[in-house]
């Protein structure tokens, strides 16, 4: 008979604990949450100390039948689900539905923080006890959540339009995004200078240095006359030595990943969303088959937010730097890094769980995902506790009259922990070129070398180069930067920024767009009513301080109920507000200053299944609507009083023979006839490459699925089937002769050519 009853929420975690566990203990899966609040109701008794009304979730009371039969048969029931928040609230709600007070039952609480063969032996010899804290942590911000975006929600579906929502770490994400787009579009380029003189000194090479004072000032040359000035002064000048500077600088390793920082270097260097990143890294944790060891969890638990390591991890990894690279890049003692404000520490960083197992040793075993993720995250541990790179840094300063010039050049002396890895930066606009650097910046080693020169040396001006700038407007947000944000403000946690950043681009309130995330409309609309109506819920302080409330409930300092009833006693009154004073743009609409034409009122903007449009302001009197666009200027244009923006084309309708133009619509553009409305014929523009069908005769065009993602096709449809996802590109292939060519990414965003045709391994060389 098995000595207990091990339950997990995953059926992969089965497999992987069955090979270490063998026959001494049976194991099942709840296959993930068994109870929650209801879906179609609040589900909240708020009068009643805010007492939530779980109910099994659909399709789960089959699993908890089979797991209380499995229970009934052993006296000791170990619960393993994740070892956090959700996993705490499923192993709570797993005790209360198999508790059987008939018999004899003992439940034990086990947290598997990495599944390997000693980790699970360890936890399973000294199980704990079920954590009411961190139930009640978990709880609360369920009911929080449940709160928020069920009594929000259904303002914006009455207001707005249906299928929208609220919610208090989503809503103020959001709210993030759109209050950056008004900061681009409210911004005023500055125009700025740099001016720069190629030196020759008496040994070789040529350098560069730029001019940055002026009588021992700082010098902002705004305009053009200020650097002819300058530069003209300079032609007259005697270039001198008076400071020659010699530094040595470190620049330490990175911390271990925690769950934040791997999503945000996985989305840099991979291109996956959080939400990808989390999926794969699951997998690496709960197990993969390896051929004749069967499955094995990878790395360690992927949701945590502390860079702790344990001593033995660290000592397995200096003993592989020590063999691989020698005594020099390898720590004498376990590297600490700076722990994190409000990190909980309950769990190690994201690691390897053991770094014997190289990268280059499962190649074959793991697919291209898993093996990407798990190769970054193998080496950022190493990395992590490797050596410091050293590099020297030479800053010369020269005097050229009453003007005061710089240059700097860095050259890598030991490259520590970068002989395995650097990370990657945000993509961001492009940094001011006379902005000082914040730290030392590995990219700059190696750029500029210069000769050896000491203070007095005389040096020739070979040239002057001044060039134009204009300030640049801050930078949209990635998936990268806005994790970085909303870590660096509190707000939520970095388990539930994957499904934020997935809910906020469902919901149409945010489009990706070049990877940048850029604000729809009917985004900036729902945060500015929020904003308005909601300047609690909106405020990044406030969901801050929320959080380390609810961090609080779980240390035990801070009661849950507490907790909730000083949140709600506000809320409730700007609840009953909103839902009187809020403006119902579903009834009355965005006034747009446009006249009908058909009785003389106001349109105004409207939110129907299909997007905006406008509509007349005198309905249901007046019916008359129009699709409408925007012009540079951001003015609102009906589109069939814009014939200015539309570009003729030389294709002719098939219909009335009219002459097609070109127009813009909500996914692009697109071919019209130009005798609209009296023909409303419309077609995808072609993209001049021939269907590669033979005797199709047809053209490749851009079209849109039902998904709403792009792909090309024959404009022949449906008497000819072509379609591909990837941009084709005129070929032939030099190899195989196939008639068309692909545009397809790297890992680091650079474009390359690849021919489509199976078996044919051409690929042209990356274009920058």
């Amino acid at each position: 008979m098995a000595k207990g009853l091990v339950i997990v929420e995953s059926p992969t975690k089965v497999r992987t604990l069955k090979k270490y566990l063998g026959k001494d203990f049976n194991v099942a899966a709840s296959v993930g949450h068994i109870k929650d609040l209801p879906k179609n109701r609040l589900g909240v008794e708020i009068d009643k100390d805010f007492e939530p009304e779980y109910e099994v979730i659909r399709g789960k009371a089959k699993v908890i039948k089979e797991l209380k039969q499995q229970a009934a048969q052993v006296e000791h029931i170990y619960l393993a689900p994740d070892p956090d928040r959700e996993g705490e609230a499923i192993a709570w709600h797993l005790a209360n539905e198999l508790r059987d007070r008939k018999k004899k039952q003992q439940f034990h609480r086990v947290l598997f923080h990495e599944l390997t063969e000693r980790a699970i032996r360890e936890a399973m010899a000294s199980p704990g006890e079920l954590s009411q804290n961190r139930f009640e942590s978990q709880q609360a911000r369920r009911i929080l959540d449940r709160l928020v975006g069920y009594q929000i929600s259904p303002i914006l579906w009455d207001k707005v339009k249906r299928g929208l929502s609220a919610g208090r770490v989503q809503s103020v994400a959001l709210r993030l995004i759109c209050d950056r787009e008004k900061e681009i579009k409210a911004f005023t380029p500055q125009e700025y200078w740099t001016l720069d003189a190629l030196l020759k000194a008496a040994l070789p090479p040529d350098f560069s240095a730029r001019v940055i004072s002026h009588k021992a000032k700082k010098l902002t040359l705004n305009k053009e006359e200020n650097a002819r000035r300058v530069e003209a002064a300079l032609k007259q000048a005697v270039f001198q030595v008076v400071r020659v500077q010699k530094k040595e600088r470190k620049k330490n390793p990175p911390p271990p990943f925690i769950t934040s920082t791997l999503q945000q270097e996985a989305a840099r260097r991979l291109r996956f969303s959080a939400k990808k990143t989390m999926a794969v890294a699951q997998g690496l944790y709960e197990g993969v088959e390896l051929g004749a060891e069967g499955p094995v969890g990878l790395i360690t638990y992927m949701r945590t937010d502390s860079t702790r390591i344990s001593q033995e991890a660290a000592t397995e990894a200096r003993e592989w730097i020590l063999k691989e690279f020698g005594k020099e890049y390898a720590e004498t003692n376990l590297v600490h890094h700076k722990k994190i404000a409000h990190a909980q520490d309950a769990h190690e960083a994201i690691r390897p769980t053991s770094v014997w197992r190289h990268p280059e040793a499962l190649k074959g075993l793991l697919d291209r995902d898993a093996m990407a993720l798990y190769e970054l995250i193998w080496k950022r541990f190493v990395a992590s506790q490797m050596s410091p790179a050293v590099l020297d840094q030479t800053q010369i300063d020269i005097t050229a009259g009453d003007y005061g010039l710089r240059a700097t050049g860095t050259v890598m002396r030991f490259p520590g922990f970068t002989s395995i890895y650097t990370e990657k930066k945000d993509e961001t606009a492009e940094r001011q070129e006379n902005a000082p650097a914040a730290e030392v910046d590995l990219d700059d080693a190696g750029k500029v070398v210069l000769p050896p020169l000491k203070e007095g040396d005389v040096l020739t001006l070979k040239e002057l180069i001044s060039r134009q700038h204009f300030t640049q407007p801050p930078p949209r947000y990635t998936e990268a930067s806005l994790i970085k944000a909303l870590e660096e403000n509190g707000i939520g946690r970095p388990s539930t920024y994957a499904a934020i950043l997935s809910n906020i681009q469902n919901k149409d309130y945010v489009e990706m767009r070049e990877r940048q995330f850029h604000p729809t409309e009917l985004g900036m609309l729902v945060v500015d009513l929020l904003v308005r109506h909601f300047s609690q819920i909106m405020d990044v302080g406030f969901t801050a301080d929320m959080e380390r409330r609810l961090d609080a409930v779980e240390e035990g300092t801070v009661s849950w109920l507490e907790t909730l009833k000083g949140f709600y006693g506000s809320f409730q009154d700007t609840l009953e507000n909103a839902r009187e004073q809020m403006v119902s743009l579903k009834r009355d609409g965005i006034k747009t200053g446009i006249v009908c034409e058909k009785c003389g009122g106001e349109m105004v903007i409207k939110y129907g299944k299909n997007g905006e449009f406008l509509a007349c302001s005198n309905y249901p009197e007046c019916r008359n609507t129009s699709n409408f666009t925007r012009n540079e200027q951001g003015e609102i244009v009906m589109v069939k009083d814009a014939p200015a923006e539309d570009r003729p084309s030389s294709e002719v309708c098939d219909k009335c023979g009219s002459p097609m133009v070109i127009k813009k619509g909500r996914f692009g553009e697109f071919l019209a006839c130009s005798n609209y409305p009296a023909c409303k014929n419309t077609r995808p523009i072609s993209l001049g490459i021939p269907c590669p069908k033979p005797d199709c005769g047809g053209m490749l065009v851009k079209k849109r699925s039902r998904m709403g993602k792009f792909f090309y096709g024959c404009n022949r449809y449906p008497e000819c089937d072509f379609a591909l996802w990837d941009e084709p590109v005129q070929g032939p292939c030099p190899i195989c002769n196939n008639p068309l060519l692909v545009v397809k990414y790297t890992k680091d965003g650079r474009k390359y050519l690849k021919c489509p045709a199976k078996g044919c391994k051409y690929k042209q060389e990356e274009q920058e």
